[in-house]
């Protein structure tokens, strides 16, 4: 049986360091037909644990009436992820918040408990008793000591910060509800509670957060820049809950366990009042500041999208008729998130996984590193003219010398940084490194980190300007990079190419003594490594680069792939395939990859028509036909331009979607496969966006002489193919 600890720096899997990716998706948010192929496009972008919220109110609403079918079927899902050989850690609550009504509490619940969570009444106890045995009775042997996928229990959720006692009748009311976890029979290695505003986390693991911005703020202007853009050797992220009121600093010894992240947030989830958009880069610089504060885990909130289930009694989602806060869509829980709510990848999609497939082959090494900041590194987020490093690094018993990377962030989420040109990144006196890099110019936007003292077969890689992605494990052992940094005077590579490691670029690759011989260095443009992927099939190992949505699956020993584009697939490969897939031809592209495009044609689109029918002063409505679509395509996307302030998307009167307007530029995108590939002939409403209304858009419309506006602007439809080629 596989083994899992912790010590202070990091976790372990069978006696390791372990850097792992976590993300989270939400079973009872998303089709149950569907929950296989969204994890195995979690695993592809590099996830090893799935996190979900075991939701309360969504299995029962009415008291005593358990529901665990359909989409709400936790056995099911959790079986799911065992079959696409991934771990898993439940977020088993009682309370959840997740934007749910009430954090995730029965009606009934509150009615007999009102003070439930503010309270150590053993009344309360006794219903969470009730719950925590009615989930357990959904996993009993799918547990990792039975051989199942869970390896670790979130017991509630910012206790303590958001809501809950504080103190040590907060630190008890937490031990209680372990305890009763573990006597229900819970019986997993890993224990976790978050740890961020000041939550109590009662001796177990303490997992942090941070987001790029904070659309929960009740405020509807710009507010300050995110501290999750600067290296430091603080955990907390201050904007978590601020609409719940903030917690202060960190109630458990920081020395004394690991850096790790629950909810890096993957996107946003807009609300009513304040509605920011997190974009690829958002995220991806924000990752690599963790990364180089000394974080060892990324996970990721919301990794994948999703929608609210019908409830039997009320809509589900958080809002202020409830008594939260904030006012939520009903339906749309799409977050963003690096897979959206229609299972469809975005960019930051790509941005992360630059970090997955990195510590996947060098995360016990990174794992292993302490952390050095230099002194004069900046620590507030205003400073936007400072350059930002950071050194996490480790001896070599082989080579006697400090080996690791350098952390640069020259990223501020809306804000202007300054540039440096040749920049010298020099190991200040104390980290013991003693290593300096060639110069580089970093630009505005510019993030990346770079490897020193690393080994490249038999030989030893002194700097690069390149950062690692992978490593090829065939019988000639290939280094995969992607260029990232700008050599001073110069610009990173435009192209990518596969050469001998003697043959690799100077200005890029700066050995110690000669270059290894029988290896290769591959290096990637940055573009081409967003969409990279890892290929293990026939006991040999690929690079795999294409703009189609790729994800694998192991049947019979045979690997699958499987490529879904509405054009035509094309990928490259290095090193070239043993054959070429039926239905593709191949051609050398010159630059050690080659180049495989299918001979079938992308499938057709259907016609959707839009036609306004009604309109009144505060809402217009449309309606929306789309024809039937024929098996050759996998999804159809009805990409709906738009301006308004909310949309919502009926069919027969039921609502189905509902989505808020964050700016022209980002328009509904609207899965139909889970609709159905019949003709649908769906109603679309838009409420009128006011002039001056008080909410917060990071870029508003132009208005012209119009005093609101509520308008269908363009309509674009996708069609997505998906091919299949078994290596």
């Amino acid at each position: 049986m596989t083994t899992y600890s912790f010590d202070s720096k990091s976790l372990f899997k069978d006696g390791k360091r372990w850097f792992p990716i976590m993300g989270e998706i939400h079973y009872s948010r998303y089709p149950e037909a569907y929950w296989k192929e969204a994890l195995l496009k979690m695993k592809e972008g590099g996830v090893d644990i799935v996190s979900s919220y075991v939701i309360w109110i969504h299995h029962e609403e009415t008291e005593g009436q358990f529901d665990w079918q359909g989409c709400r079927n936790l056995r099911k899902f959790v079986q799911t992820v065992q079959e696409c050989d991934l771990s898993m850690i439940l977020r088993i609550g009682p309370w959840s918040h997740a934007e749910v009504r009430h954090g995730g509490f029965p009606d009934w619940l509150l009615a007999k408990c009102p003070d439930a969570r503010n309270t150590n009444d053993e009344r309360y106890f006794s219903e969470v008793e009730k719950w925590y045995k009615a989930v357990f009775a959904q996993v009993d042997g799918l547990l990792l000591k039975d051989g199942g996928p869970v390896i670790g229990v979130q017991i509630e959720n910012e206790y303590g910060h958001c809501g809950g006692l504080t103190g040590e009748a907060g630190e008890a009311h937490m031990k209680r509800l372990e305890r009763m976890a573990r006597e229900t029979g819970f019986d997993v290695p890993l224990y976790t509670a978050t740890g961020w505003g000041g939550a109590v986390t009662a001796g177990l693991l303490p997992v942090m957060g941070g987001y790029c911005e904070a659309p929960w703020d009740p405020r509807i202007t710009e507010i300050e820049p995110s501290g999750n853009y600067v290296f430091t050797y603080e955990r907390n992220d201050h904007a978590i809950g601020c609409d719940f009121g903030l917690g202060e600093g960190i109630t458990f010894d920081m020395a004394s366990y690991p850096y790790l992240t629950a909810e890096l947030g993957g996107g946003l989830q807009p609300t009513f009042r304040r509605r920011p958009v997190a974009k690829p880069k958002d995220i991806g610089a924000m990752s690599l500041a963790k990364m180089g504060s000394g974080c060892n885990l990324l996970g990721y909130y919301m990794y994948h999208g999703g929608q609210n289930p019908e409830g039997k009694k009320t809509t589900l989602e958080e809002s202020r008729a409830s008594g939260a806060p904030n006012d939520l869509c009903v339906k749309n829980y799409d977050f963003s998130a690096p897979l959206g709510q229609y299972g469809l990848a975005n960019g930051t999609y790509g941005e992360i996984k630059l970090y997955s497939l990195f510590v996947h082959d060098f995360g016990e090494l990174l794992a292993e590193t302490e952390t050095y900041l230099p002194d004069d590194n900046p620590v507030t987020p205003e400073n936007l003219s400072g350059l930002r490093t950071s050194w996490r690094y480790c001896g070599c018993s082989q080579c006697g010398k400090k080996r690791g990377f350098v952390f640069v962030n020259n990223f501020q989420r809306r804000k202007q940084m300054a540039t440096h040109r040749n920049a010298v990144l020099s190991s200040a006196e104390g980290s013991g490194a003693g290593v300096q890099f060639p110069a580089v110019d970093v630009a505005d936007g510019d993030f990346f980190f770079l490897p020193f003292n690393m080994k490249i077969g038999s030989g030893l890689l002194r700097t690069s300007l390149a950062t690692p992605l992978c490593k090829l494990r065939n019988e000639r052992e290939a280094y995969v990079f992607y260029s990232a940094a700008a050599p001073a005077g110069s610009c990173a590579a435009s192209q990518s190419e596969a050469v001998p490691a003697e043959n690799a670029s100077g200005g890029l690759y700066q050995f110690e003594g000669d270059a290894p011989r029988g290896c290769d260095i591959v290096t990637l443009t940055r573009s081409d490594a967003l969409n990279a992927h890892k290929v293990s099939a026939g006991g040999k190992e690929y690079i795999i680069i294409t703009d189609a949505d790729l994800f694998q699956e192991t049947c019979g020993g045979k690997t699958r792939l499987h490529f879904q584009s509405s054009k035509k697939t094309v990928f490259k490969s290095f090193p070239v395939l043993d054959s070429v897939p039926g239905g593709f031809t191949a051609a050398d592209c010159g630059n050690g990859f080659t180049s495989y495009e299918a001979e079938a044609e992308p499938a057709p689109v259907p016609e959707v028509s839009v036609k306004k029918t009604g309109e009144t002063e505060s809402m217009a409505v449309y309606a929306v036909s789309a024809e039937p679509w024929s098996g050759a395509a996998e999804d159809v996307f009805i990409d709906i331009s738009w301006t308004g302030n909310c949309a919502r998307l009926y069919e027969d009167g039921k609502l189905i979607d509902d989505v808020l307007f964050s700016g022209e530029e980002y328009p509904w995108s609207i899965g139909l496969k889970r609709y159905g590939n019949r003709a649908h002939s769906f109603t679309l409403e838009i409420d009128a966006l006011k002039k001056g209304g008080e909410l917060f858009l990071e870029k508003w419309p132009d208005f012209g002489t119009e005093a609101a506006l509520k308008t269908v602007s363009a309509v674009h439809v996708r069609a997505f193919s998906e091919t299949v080629i078994e290596l």
